[in-house]
C-alpha cells in the first residue's frame, strides 16, 4: 500500500496498490522532490476513465516501470473531478504542448509546479509509433540530468503562454446583446445533422448548453425547435440512453448515438433529465417526459446514497471489458426472454438483425420512435409499453445479477446542484413528489456537510465523512440555480435566502475586481494562474451560469445589485462572446436574458423576511378569494379509455380583463399555469402553446385512475390583470 491508501478519492483509492510510490497532491511531494532534485510526475486522471484503467493495468502496476518512477522522480496522482482547478490548468498545458489532450494526462514539472513535457495516455511499451511509457521516463530523466537549462526554458516558456492564455482580455465596453444567441444558434445550424440529430460528426456528445439554448428559442423560432426535437429524440432513442435501466451514458463513438461510451456521469444525466422536463411540453407524442422520469428514476436508485447527496458516476467496464454489463449476445437474450417477448422486443429493441457492437453482442436501442412501433401493430404507446414490461423486466433482472461497473460515490457541490436543480424542475412540471423529496434531501445534506468546520465556507467535495477543497465557482454556480429552483418549486423562501447567502460568499472570494468576472478558484499559491473560464464544455460554463443566477435572484427579490454585477460580468467576456459566441453559449443565453427581461421586476419573494407588517387576515383572506374567483375550472374524464390511464381535459373560464401565465411562462421568473399530481398521478401533459392564457383554455393530460376513489388532479395558477398579478393559488380539481 502506498500514500493514496490515506485518500477519500474513489480514483485515488484505486492506485493504492500500486508498487509506485504515489504521492497525492500537496507540500509533501513537493519538498521531497525539491530536497532529492528531482521532476515530478503528474498523473490527472478519473475513476470512470477506460484508458486511465489501461494505464493503471499496464503501467502503474509494472514492478520494473514502478521502479523507474520511485528511483528517479516524484509521482502525484490527481482526481480531475476533486481538483477540478488543477485539471484546467493542466490540461491547457498539454493542449499548447501537444495540440491535443484527453485524459489521463501525463505531465512532468519542475519544483515550482511548472510543466516541460505532457502526454495522456503511453503504452507499456513502443507500439503502433508511440514511444512506450519506460522509454519516456529515461528521455526526461537523462534531460533532467543532461539538459536541465532547456527544460526550465520550455517550462518557463510554458508558464508565460498559460499565463497569458489566463490573463487575455475578453472584455467589451457593453454587454453582449440577444444578437450573439442569434449568431450561435447560426453556427449551430450549420453543424446540425438533421438525419440523427447533434451537431457535428463522431464522436457525438448530448452537449446539454447547446440544446438549452434551442429550448430557450425553440417557442418561437421552428428552426430552433426543429433541430432540439430531433436531436433530443434521437438521443434518447440511440443507445446513449440505456433502454432497459434509464440514464444516459457519456458520449456516442458513432454520429447514429447507436454505441456509446459507457460511463454514466451524475452531471451528464442532471441535466439531459431537466433539458427532457422542459422540452416535453414542445411534442406531446415524442415522449420526453418519459425520458425525464427515466433518467431521473436512475439517479435515484443507483447514484444516491444512503446520506442523501448524489453519486458522481458509474463506471464503464467490467473486468476490462468496456460496456460488459450492458450489450448482449443472442444466446443471453434467447435463455432470457419468452418467444413472445423476444419477437415484441427484437422488433422494438433492435436485436431482431445482426450484432452491432463488437464480439457479436448487441446495444439495446429504439431503431424507430414508440409511437410508429405501437401504430405498426395497432396499439397505442400506453399499451405497448404494458406488453414490453415484462420482457424488459426480465431483461433488467437478468443484468442485475451480473458483475456492477464501481461506482464512484464521492459526492460533488457542482454536481448535487445540478440535480437539485433538475429534480426541482421535474416535480414542477411533471408533478413527480418524489422528485421534490430527494431534491430537499440532497440541498439540506450538502448545506450542512460541505461546510469548512471552522470558517464555514462551502466546499466542493465529500466522503466518507470529509469534506474537501473550499468551494470553486462550478460549486457556487450550480448549487445556487438547484437552490434558485427549489424556491420555485416549493414557494419556500428559505430556499431563496440560502441562494442568496451563498451569491453573497461567490461575490467576496471569486469576483475579479479589476477585471470582473469570477475566477475559477479562490488564492492558492499552488496554482500557476487564477483562470476565468467562460467557454460551455461538457457541463455549462460557470461564469453563465452565474449570469444567470444573478438574473433570476434579480427578478425575485428586486436587488438592482445582482443586476448591476449580471452586466458587469457579461461586460468582462463581451469581446469572447461576440468573437466566437458558440463556445460561450451560456453566456448568450444570459446576454439574451438580460435583454428581454423588465429592468425592475415586481419582487416575487423577499430574500429576507420583510421589514414591513404582515397584510392583516381579512385583507389576505380577500385577496384569496378575489385571486380564486377569477379563475373557473371544470375537469372532465374519459372513462371509456381502457386501462389505469385514461384521458382527461381540464376546461378553464378565464373572468374577463384577468389572463394566466402561460406553460412555460414568457419569462422564467413567472409562475406558470400547470397540474401536477393530487390524488392521481398525471403524465402526457399538453398546455395551450400561447403567450398567456385568456378567456377559455384548455389543458390536456392522462390520468392514473383507482376504482375505489375519485380521481383528482392539482391545478395551480397566478391571474393577472395588466396592473397588478393576485396572489398564486393551488386547488385540487376533481374530474367528472
Amino acid at each position: 500500500m502506498n500514500r493514496l491508501a490515506r485518500e477519500s478519492s474513489p480514483y485515488l483509492l484505486l492506485h493504492a496498490e500500486n508498487p509506485v510510490d504515489w504521492f497525492p497532491w500537496g507540500d509533501e511531494a513537493f519538498e521531497k522532490a525539491r530536497a532529492e532534485d528531482k521532476p515530478i510526475f503528474l498523473s490527472v486522471g478519473y475513476s470512470t476513465c477506460y484508458w486511465c484503467h489501461v494505464m493503471e493495468r499496464e503501467s502503474f502496476s509494472d514492478a520494473e516501470i514502478a521502479r523507474q518512477l520511485n528511483q528517479h522522480f516524484v509521482s502525484i496522482k490527481l482526481d480531475r473531478e476533486e481538483r477540478p482547478d488543477l485539471d484546467e490548468i493542466y490540461m491547457t498545458a498539454t493542449q499548447l504542448l501537444t495540440q491535443q489532450g484527453g485524459w489521463p494526462n501525463s505531465l512532468f514539472l519542475d519544483h515550482d509546479a511548472k510543466p516541460f513535457f505532457a502526454g495522456t495516455y503511453f503504452p507499456p511499451d513502443d507500439r503502433h509509433g508511440r514511444p512506450g511509457f519506460p522509454r519516456i521516463l529515461q528521455a526526461i530523466r537523462e534531460a533532467w540530468a543532461l539538459r536541465r537549462a532547456e527544460l526550465t526554458e520550455q517550462a518557463e516558456a510554458l508558464y508565460e503562454a498559460i499565463r497569458a492564455q489566463s490573463a487575455a482580455d475578453q472584455s467589451g465596453a457593453s454587454a453582449p446583446d440577444a444578437a450573439a444567441a442569434s449568431e450561435a444558434q447560426a453556427q449551430l445550424a450549420r453543424r446540425f445533422d438533421p438525419a440523427h440529430g447533434g451537431f457535428g460528426r463522431a464522436p457525438k456528445f448530448p452537449s446539454p448548453s447547446n440544446l438549452f439554448l434551442l429550448h430557450d428559442r425553440a417557442a418561437a423560432d421552428p428552426a430552433a425547435r426543429e433541430m432540439l426535437v430531433v436531436s433530443l429524440d434521437r438521443m434518447a432513442r440511440g443507445g446513449l440512453q440505456d433502454q432497459l435501466g434509464g440514464g444516459f451514458h457519456r458520449y456516442s463513438v458513432d454520429a447514429q448515438w447507436l454505441v456509446p461510451h459507457f460511463e454514466k456521469m451524475l452531471y451528464d444525466n442532471a441535466a439531459l433529465a431537466r433539458l427532457y422536463a422542459e422540452a416535453a411540453s414542445l411534442d406531446a407524442g415524442a415522449g420526453f417526459d418519459r425520458v425525464a422520469r427515466a433518467t431521473l428514476d436512475f439517479v435515484l436508485a443507483e447514484l444516491t446514497g444512503d446520506h442523501g447527496g448524489f453519486l458522481s458516476a458509474l463506471d464503464a467496464e467490467t473486468d476490462g471489458d468496456e460496456g460488459a454489463y450492458y450489450v448482449w449476445t443472442r444466446e443471453q437474450l434467447d435463455a432470457t426472454l419468452d418467444a413472445v417477448s423476444r419477437s415484441l422486443l427484437g422488433r422494438v429493441y433492435g436485436f431482431d438483425g445482426p450484432p452491432n457492437f463488437e464480439h457479436g453482442r448487441y446495444v439495446l436501442h429504439l431503431p424507430l420512435p414508440l409511437a410508429e412501433q405501437a401504430k405498426a401493430l395497432d396499439l397505442d404507446v400506453a399499451l405497448l409499453l404494458s406488453r414490453m414490461e415484462p420482457g424488459r423486466r426480465a431483461l433488467l433482472d437478468q443484468r442485475r445479477k451480473r458483475k456492477r461497473p464501481l461506482t464512484d460515490d464521492k459526492v460533488l457541490c457542482d454536481w448535487n446542484g445540478l440535480t437539485i436543480g433538475a429534480l426541482a424542475v421535474a416535480f414542477r412540471l411533471l408533478g413527480e413528489r418524489r422528485y421534490l423529496d430527494a431534491a430537499v434531501r440532497s440541498a439540506r445534506f450538502v448545506m450542512a456537510s460541505l461546510r469548512d468546520p471552522a470558517s464555514g465556507v462551502l466546499r466542493h467535495a465529500w466522503r466518507a465523512g470529509q469534506s474537501k477543497l473550499d468551494a470553486l465557482l462550478d460549486d457556487y454556480a450550480f448549487l445556487i440555480d438547484g437552490l434558485i429552483e427549489l424556491h420555485d418549486a416549493t414557494g419556500d423562501a428559505e430556499w431563496l435566502r440560502s441562494a442568496g447567502r451563498l451569491q453573497d460568499e461567490q461575490d467576496r472570494r471569486l469576483w475579479d475586481e479589476a477585471a470582473g468576472g469570477y475566477f475559477n478558484a479562490g488564492e492558492d499559491a499552488r496554482l500557476l494562474v487564477r483562470s476565468k473560464a467562460a467557454h460551455d464544455g461538457a457541463v455549462a460554463s460557470a461564469n453563465g451560469v452565474a449570469a444567470l443566477n444573478l438574473l433570476a435572484l434579480y427578478a425575485r427579490t428586486g436587488e438592482a445589485r445582482h443586476r448591476d454585477r449580471a452586466v458587469a460580468l457579461l461586460r468582462a467576456f463581451a469581446r469572447s462572446v461576440r468573437e466566437y459566441p458558440l463556445g460561450h453559449v451560456t453566456l448568450t443565453r444570459a446576454a439574451a436574458r438580460l435583454a428581454a427581461e423588465p429592468v425592475r421586476p415586481r419582487p416575487l419573494t423577499p430574500a429576507a423576511p420583510p421589514a414591513a407588517a404582515p397584510v392583516p387576515a381579512a385583507g389576505a383572506a380577500r385577496a384569496a378569494d378575489e385571486a380564486a374567483q377569477a379563475v373557473t375550472v371544470r375537469g372532465r374524464l374519459d372513462r371509456t379509455a381502457p386501462g389505469a390511464w385514461k384521458p382527461f381535459t381540464l376546461e378553464l373560464a378565464i373572468r374577463e380583463g384577468f389572463h394566466l401565465n402561460a406553460n412555460p411562462p414568457l419569462l422564467r421568473f413567472m409562475t406558470p399555469t400547470e397540474v401536477r399530481s393530487a390524488e392521481n398521478a398525471v403524465r402526457e401533459l399538453r398546455y395551450p402553446k400561447l403567450d398567456r392564457y385568456e378567456g377559455r383554455v384548455m389543458i390536456e393530460g392522462e390520468v392514473e385512475t383507482r376504482e375505489d376513489r375519485p380521481a383528482v388532479v392539482s391545478l395551480s395558477y397566478q391571474a393577472c390583470d395588466e396592473d397588478r398579478c393576485l396572489l398564486p393559488q393551488s386547488r385540487e380539481v376533481v374530474l367528472e
